[in-house]
């Protein structure tokens, strides 16, 4: 059994690492998506057959080196703020969130790799790294999916790859996804463009928790929309070389800002963080707003803004589930709001600290 109540008190580990471009790269994500040859796709079977698949592919993969350490969990009998939890923590989907028949979750003790259980396929194997780090987080989901097929039988041909669900997953079932911060992009009026020219190379944007999820704190996900007919490698090449433009744009857009507009772009950031610093009461909404304003700062070199790293675990345990599972029970929107302020109050505190320590 997965302790959520002990991983709402700590960071998410994989994103505790400052990788490549941190600063404008929250995360980078491989998922592979796999069903299990003669069984009835998730949408098609029924109860049984999803409790005995759920039990097959836990039964596989709980046991494996990656893991130790880690556990097993049943996302259908979860009450609703452990399935928010793992939702806030990107470690499911809404789908797998709002179903409670028998669907499951393998993690890993970081949290850097995982499985979903019947989601839209039998297996969603997950491999997440912070900042642009996409052939580790493929190399990682490809030793998972090798040693899984020496103990599950996929369902694959020679002619088509992977079944899938979807048709669009058919063939390497592989979305690989980069989840970037544009904040410069956005107020320089460019995203509209630049995100009309992403779509007509193939891949797809979408929000903060990906597909089906709204674009909150400047943050827009990237990812392929293509399987059939391009290999992996291809895959991740041309989003690399989209990411590595549009990044290339987002500090050319920063750049412009600090020469027409410097002083109002430092006094937002700074704002940002006073608020962050002293204000009583913060929405879920407001938070991410903030940190999206202060990690600007980071980007822009102003050395009184925390590290990346704070704001990202501020990011995720500053949402609602989180707080609650936090202190234990469920609170208010009130109480949330109060009990937020405070967490980030506190959070930036001991960074500060910490620094001051170091020096």
């Amino acid at each position: 059994m997965i302790p959520l109540s002990e991983m709402a008190l700590r960071p998410v580990g994989w994103l505790a690492e400052e990788g490549p471009e941190a600063d404008r790269v929250l995360s980078t994500r491989i998922r592979l998506a796999r069903n299990l040859r003669g069984v009835h796709f998730v949408g098609k079977a029924l109860d049984e057959d999803l409790t005995r698949g759920c039990q097959r592919i836990t039964d596989a993969a709980v046991d494996l080196p990656q893991f130790a350490g880690g556990g097993a969990v049943l996302v259908g009998e979860l009450p609703i703020v452990d399935r928010q939890f793992l939702l806030e923590r990107h470690l499911i989907s809404h789908d797998l969130a709002s179903d409670t028949r028998a669907r499951g979750l393998v993690l890993s003790p970081d949290e850097g790799l995982s499985i979903m259980v019947n989601e839209e396929d039998h297996l969603r194997l997950q491999a997440m790294r912070g900042g642009l780090r996409l052939e580790e987080a493929m190399a990682a989901a490809r030793e998972l999916d090798e040693t899984l097929a020496g103990r599950l039988d996929y369902a694959w041909t020679p002619e088509l790859g992977y079944l899938t669900a979807c048709p669009t997953n058919v063939g390497t079932g592989m979305r690989a996804s980069v989840l970037v911060h544009l904040p410069a992009l956005v107020l320089t009026q460019k995203i509209k463009k630049i995100l009309t020219g992403v779509g007509q190379v193939g891949l797809t944007v979408r929000g903060f928790y990906g597909e089906g999820s709204e674009v909150v704190g400047n943050f827009f996900q990237l990812s392929n929309q293509v399987t059939l007919g391009e290999d992996e490698e291809e895959t991740l090449s041309k989003l690399t070389r989209v990411v590595r433009q549009i990044l290339d744009w987002e500090e050319k857009a920063q750049e412009r800002l600090m020469r027409d507009a410097g002083l109002q772009i430092e006094d937002k950031c700074l704002r940002a963080l006073g608020v962050l610093r002293y204000g009583r009461l913060l929405s879920s909404q407001e938070l991410i707003a903030l940190l999206s304003a202060v990690r600007l700062g980071h980007s822009l070199g102003l050395r009184s803004v925390p590290p990346v790293a704070v704001l990202n675990d501020l990011l995720v345990r500053g949402q609602p589930a989180h707080l609650q599972k936090a202190v234990g029970r469920e609170m208010t929107s009130e109480e949330r709001n109060e009990h937020r302020a405070r967490l980030v109050q506190e959070t930036l505190r001991a960074a500060e600290q910490s620094k001051l320590d170091a020096a």
